[in-house]
């Protein structure tokens, strides 16, 4: 019989239900409960990763420590766990079809016809298997994207119901999500959409262990009793996820439903202790009841789209939980900056992050802003390509080095004072390519940042292409935007800071991917404070 435990995520009726926060929810209660827990996202999409999706279409792209491009969800899951992902936490499509493929190409199937079943399956299951069989964990959750009935999760349906008859009751089950909408006009919730979406799922011969259902009014005992004899699943393994003011709500409301205990129960499984979730708690008491608040613009080209910039929303609620202090975030579209109207669009801010990203939209706006506050000396933290603006800026406009850019957006500039990195040169496919992942970062004491980490080494995780310009370093700095963080091996220039002004700071790493609800990442704290004046 297996060590680990295999929970599996489905999702029925519609999508953006919310599966990602539900699987990390039950994750922290089950981690509070003594289990060592990590959670997997599987993508239906043929994409190898979202490293090359533009942000409208998926959102942000999460980095891991090991460099791999990786759905938003996983920022999730390790903001509650608080616990680092990996590249085997996201699988999709698209990598499982290449591996396949590639395996073919050499001969390893010995001449078979490849099908989907069983290799497509097999490999699914490879996968899934992965961090099971590390013998660090006592159980996955494996989120499965998509909603059942998709002709794209269908290998992924059948391969959950491969591995359940593999591995035996007791050591995996299946958790549904799913809709009972309620009509306004009959006054009545309904129950028909989630009978036909767990219909769906036992016809792929799979049969939810518990289903959790997503509902804006509270569900009693008849529509639990009404599912259970249609759905055929125990009345006591039906659970209620009621609408959230914020998703950190999530894990308590799980917990007073008791979806824990069912899951261990289903599991056969004994906790060690009763979840307490104190530290949480204390987060989510200073979250909501805030003493005071800061208002901060961010910069940005997406900021139509929230999930965009989902860690850096996430980790200034966390500085601000930290400081007790709200932080109402003003979304600024970059190309609706400019000279003349900078000063009316950043009125009243008291702080302001211009955003990463890629291409020439909208950079001049970006340039625009960082201009604005750091004459007016407003807080400033220019992230990834946020920190080039401000190199960009800088070099314009105080060392009068006219028209220079980033080779990103002009190969003719005659200053390039933000370049392609050396090894990105002869890079041709856009895949994973990019410098990715964990990167070391040495800190010159005496400097805000060495103040602000509190020590000399850091890592932080990386996504991009260019590169502060070193062939500039001697001048930057010797007009006063001094480079205080480098690589200790390439001599990349990784944070700015201008010491005259009241908090400046660009770096060209994503500290917003580390930041945790019990853990967030000082930087943040050290700016949300500033933007108050608290420093």
């Amino acid at each position: 019989m297996p060590n680990t435990k295999y929970i599996f995520v489905t999702g029925g009726v519609s999508s953006s239900l919310g599966k990602g926060i539900i699987a990390a929810s039950l994750a922290k209660l089950l981690q509070s409960s003594g289990f060592s827990v990590t959670i997997q996202k599987l993508d239906p999409y043929i994409n190898v990763d979202p490293g090359t999706l533009n942000p409208y279409e998926h959102g942000e792209c999460f980095v891991t420590n090991d460099g791999a491009e990786t759905d938003l969800d996983l920022g999730h899951y390790e903001r509650f766990l608080n616990i680092p992902t990996s590249q085997a936490n996201n699988v999709t499509t698209g990598r499982i079809y290449q591996t396949v493929i590639n395996k073919e190409r050499k001969g390893d199937y010995l001449g078979k016809t490849v099908q989907i079943i069983p290799h497509i399956t097999n490999e699914i299951k490879r996968r899934i298997k992965i961090l099971g069989q590390t013998g660090e964990y006592d159980i996955v959750i494996t989120e499965i994207g998509g909603t059942v009935g998709d002709i794209e999760s269908l290998p992924y349906v059948e391969s959950v119901r491969q591995l359940k008859w593999d591995l035996g009751k007791h050591n995996a089950i299946v958790i549904h999500l799913t809709l009972i909408p309620y009509l306004a006009a009959a006054k009545e919730l309904k129950t028909k959409p989630t009978q036909h979406s767990v219909k769906e799922l036992m016809q792929s011969g799979v049969s939810p262990d518990i289903l959790v259902c997503r509902t804006e009014h509270h569900i009693g005992d008849d529509i639990k009793r009404k599912l259970a004899l249609f759905c055929n699943v125990d009345k006591g393994a039906i659970i209620e996820s009621i609408d959230a003011d914020t998703i950190y709500d999530v894990p308590n409301l799980m917990l007073s439903e008791g979806l824990h205990k069912v899951v261990l129960e289903k599991l056969d499984l004994e906790a060690s202790k009763e979840p307490v979730l104190t530290r949480w708690n204390e987060f989510l008491s200073n979250y909501k009841h805030p003493q005071g608040s800061v208002e901060i613009g961010l910069v940005g080209k997406y900021i139509e789209l929230q999930d965009a910039y989902k860690s850096i929303l996430e980790a200034l609620d966390h500085a601000g939980a930290q400081n007790k202090l709200k932080v109402n975030i003003h979304p600024i579209h970059s190309e609706d900056l400019n000279e003349q109207n900078v000063s009316e669009k950043l009125k009243g801010l008291q702080g302001l992050i211009v955003a990463p990203g890629f291409g020439d939209r909208g950079i001049e706006g970006k340039i625009a802003a960082v201009q604005y506050v750091r004459e007016n000396n407003i807080p400033f933290l220019g992230i990834c390509l946020g920190m080039q603006m401000a190199v960009i800026e800088f070099a314009r406009n105080v060392l009068h080095l006219k028209n220079a850019n980033s080779t990103e957006m002009s190969r003719s500039t005659p200053h390039p004072v933000i370049d392609i990195m050396e090894d990105q040169k002869m890079v041709t496919e856009k895949g994973g390519t990019m410098r990715l992942g964990a990167w070391d970062c040495q800190l010159e004491k005496g400097s805000m940042a060495y103040k602000i980490y509190g020590k000399e080494m850091i890592s932080e995780r990386h996504r991009h292409r260019y590169e502060y310009n070193n062939d500039y370093l001697k001048k930057l700095t010797d007009s006063g935007l001094i480079a205080t963080g480098l690589n200790p091996k390439t001599g990349l220039v990784e944070i700015v800071e201008i010491p005259e002004h009241k908090w400046f700071m660009g770096v060209q790493y994503h500290p917003e991917y580390k930041s945790t609800v019990l853990n967030p990442h000082p930087l943040f704290v050290a700016f949300v404070s500033a933007c108050s004046d608290k420093a």
